[in-house]
């Protein structure tokens, strides 16, 4: 996906944003109107409504999809891939280590899209073609639990929930030493490393992100971590703790000590989505999944308890 950032123009001012954002992007009405309701377009970073009206000077933000990149969604079956919640709207994962959400340039790995299609779930059609149903990612790195949209009603609704912020995300990491204080909030803007492409940084006039944690053990050398993200950038708590001097243990691409993740027989970062609690799109119930440790980090997580 690409995001593109556009001020509204003095002549699009009291315009719908289906028409405006037509004449911005050279795009018809109806592709707009679906990015809208998909929750593809933020106005003064809140979701806009196809019908809703331009200010000039307002900030539009707009999540474009790349059809030139497409690939070809593979079933193929996925070791470690839990099914752990399943009805006619919603799927509900734990995804393994070395997996990425969906197909895309350059990755030749599994993919949880692909191990549903080989498990004969029928998810929603809405989405990339590569990317059907998939309202929220996960690091190909990162484990634990994620929902994806079966039915067309919950993709729309589950997408917007996740624009607006409503889905509780939780997720466990294992960080080195110990946050001073032990519990409080990493608030600084997120875009690309500067220097290195493959990277993300905390970089002035990036992107919003603010992660909210709290340090539930600790131990001599790092301590277990308890996170709730207010935003959902890119890498974004493995970017925050970096900053901060506490780098998720084993994630050497952000400055984790390589001697300590072999001693913990760590081959990636410790950071695992531990729950995910929404309002459920058939009925608005409240939902809450969680997504146990995988091996890896359990045997990390003996180690430490052992010094």
């Amino acid at each position: 996906m690409s995001v593109r950032m556009l001020p509204v123009p003095d002549g699009l001012d009291g315009m719908r944003v289906d028409a405006g954002l037509a004449k911005l992007l050279g795009l018809s009405r109806t592709v707009v109107a679906e990015l809208a309701e998909s929750g593809e377009v933020l106005l003064d970073g809140r979701p806009a409504g196809k019908s809703d009206r331009l200010a000039a000077g307002g900030l539009l933000e707009v999540t474009l999809p790349e059809p030139d990149n497409r690939v070809e969604v593979v079933a193929e079956s996925v070791e470690g891939l839990r099914i752990l919640h399943d009805d006619d709207d919603i799927v509900v994962v734990s995804k393994p280590v070395g997996v990425a959400v969906h197909p895309s340039p350059g990755w030749a790995g599994p993919t949880v899209v692909g191990g549903l299609a080989a498990a004969g779930l029928r998810i929603s059609t809405s989405g990339a073609a590569e990317r059907q149903g998939v309202v929220h990612r996960l690091d190909a790195g990162t484990t634990g639990v994620m929902v994806v949209a079966k039915s067309e009603h919950a993709y729309t609704v589950l997408k917007r929930a996740f624009k607006e912020r409503t889905v509780d995300k939780g997720y466990h990491a294992v960080v080195q030493g110990h946050p001073d204080p032990t519990r409080g909030t990493i608030d600084a803007p997120i875009d690309r490393h500067p220097r290195h492409d493959y990277k993300f940084a905390v970089v002035a006039g990036g992107r919003p992100s603010v992660t909210h944690y709290e340090v539930i053990e600790a131990f001599r050398a790092a301590s277990l971590v308890d996170i709730k993200l207010e935003t959902g950038r890119t890498h974004q708590i493995r970017v925050h703790f970096s900053a901060v001097r506490h780098p998720c243990a084993g994630d050497l691409t952000y400055g984790a000590d390589p001697v300590l993740a072999r001693s913990l027989g760590l081959t990636r970062q410790w950071l695992h989505a531990r729950t995910l609690a929404f309002a459920h799109p058939a009925d608005g119930r409240w939902v809450t999944f969680e997504a146990p440790y995988p091996e890896d980090l359990t045997h990390a997580l003996d180690v430490l308890r052992a010094e």
